[in-house]
């Protein structure tokens, strides 16, 4: 079976809700597919238009009665307000043979939710109506395509305008005047890709307990170079923090192959010797971890190529934001962290311990403009799937 690309859209009360971490976890984890590509977009009055009009394609009146519902909602739900404020949706883009009815089998029905939770409209979908049959209250939580050829007609749709209404959402929520509003970075680590799992999602939905808005979120694979710069800074302090570890260990397997034993002065021209190769190469692997290679093994014309590994990048914004990320995080070795903290919860190791966070809104800044994360790259993707 021919892979296909599908999509699903985290609706504005989802994303309102936090209940982004749970649907990624299910989609990921349900379908095994492989998530290409993510994007928010605040959608304009043309666009919600638009999709709407492309909602309504079947001829049964039941599944048509269903799919009328759907585009009602859409036009109430994804306009722009009256004052202009726009709505946030988040859309999620998937590929692997079947794409398009395992997500839409995992979205689940509209009318008749089982109350087992299997499905995501189960859990945080809701569909009430009177006595008369008439709908009362709905919200079906995701929406996804029912057909490979309306993927392909909404795909290419909000790819169209995945610049224009898309990217960095800066300005869709307001605050209170004199709020210390800051955005910061978080990236999900490529430990969590391994194969399809629930992990990215569950990571997510810890953050979401920060009361923080998701503003940008993308799917990134680092170059060698990003990495290289991304974590510039840590190499000089592992040069320097390693000295005295690789001082001692040389010490002890030295001294007991030789039977010798070295003065202080020694033991620290040792660590002075081995500290900085001992740094670099710890360096160097942090970058394999996140990018693939390492970067005395990355030939030169590969080195601004997109890397092998796969994180999600997402930008949070909201009040005393680096704080709140970080305190949900926890440090960097999950041994050492908090019950409760997504290092203790997911992480392995120092290296291997989840995510990543910025640790001031400065170095944030830094970071977002290393990994371009208002990039768009849905719309290359889209296009060059529908033009081969």
């Amino acid at each position: 079976m021919a892979e296909e690309l599908s999509y699903a859209i985290v609706t504005p009360y989802s994303i309102r809700k936090s209940r982004t971490g749970g649907i990624i976890a299910r989609l990921i984890s349900r379908t095994g597919l492989d998530l290409v590509a993510t994007r928010m977009i605040a959608p304009s009055r043309e666009l919600v238009e638009k999709y709407a009009e492309s909602i309504v394609t079947d001829p049964e009146p039941r599944h048509r009665a269903i799919q009328e519902l759907i585009r009602a909602y859409v036009l109430k739900n994804f306009m722009p307000s009256e004052d202009g404020t726009r709505q946030r949706v988040m859309l999620l883009v998937f590929k692997g043979e079947d794409a398009v009815a395992k997500i839409r089998g995992t979205a689940g029905h509209i009318v008749n939710e089982r109350t087992s939770g299997e499905t995501i409209r189960d859990t945080y979908g809701d569909y009430i109506a009177d006595s008369t049959g008439t709908v009362t209250y709905f919200e079906p939580g995701v929406l996804a395509p029912p057909d490979p050829l309306s993927a392909e007609t909404n795909l290419r749709l909000w790819a169209s305008y995945s610049d224009t209404d898309g990217g960095m959402l800066d300005q869709t929520v307001a605050f209170p005047p004199g709020s210390n509003v800051e955005k910061t970075l978080v990236l999900i680590k490529p430990d969590n890709f391994r194969f399809p799992n629930a992990r990215p999602g569950g990571v997510i939905d810890l953050f979401s307990r920060t009361g923080l808005y998701i503003i940008a979120f993308k799917v990134h694979r680092m170059s060698v170079s990003q990495a290289e710069e991304f974590y510039g800074p840590v190499l000089e302090v592992l040069m320097d923090k390693l000295k005295d570890r690789s001082a001692e260990q040389a010490r002890t397997l030295l001294e007991k192959e030789f039977n010798l034993n070295f003065s202080p002065d020694t033991v620290r021209r040792l660590g002075e010797l081995l500290g900085p190769i001992n740094g670099r190469e710890n360096w160097e692997q942090i970058v394999k971890f996140m990018a693939g290679l390492k970067p005395s093994e990355c030939p030169p014309d590969q080195r601004n190529l997109p890397g092998s590994e796969k994180c999600i990048a997402i930008c949070y914004q909201g009040i005393d934001a680096v704080r709140k990320i970080r305190e949900v995080l926890g440090p960097t070795d999950p041994s050492k962290a908090p019950p409760g903290s997504i290092r203790r919860e997911f992480g392995q190791t120092i290296m291997v311990n989840a995510a990543h966070a910025s640790d001031s809104a400065e170095n944030a800044r830094r970071e977002m403009a290393i990994i371009n994360i208002a990039e768009n790259n849905l719309k290359p993707l889209v296009e060059g799937w529908y033009s081969r």
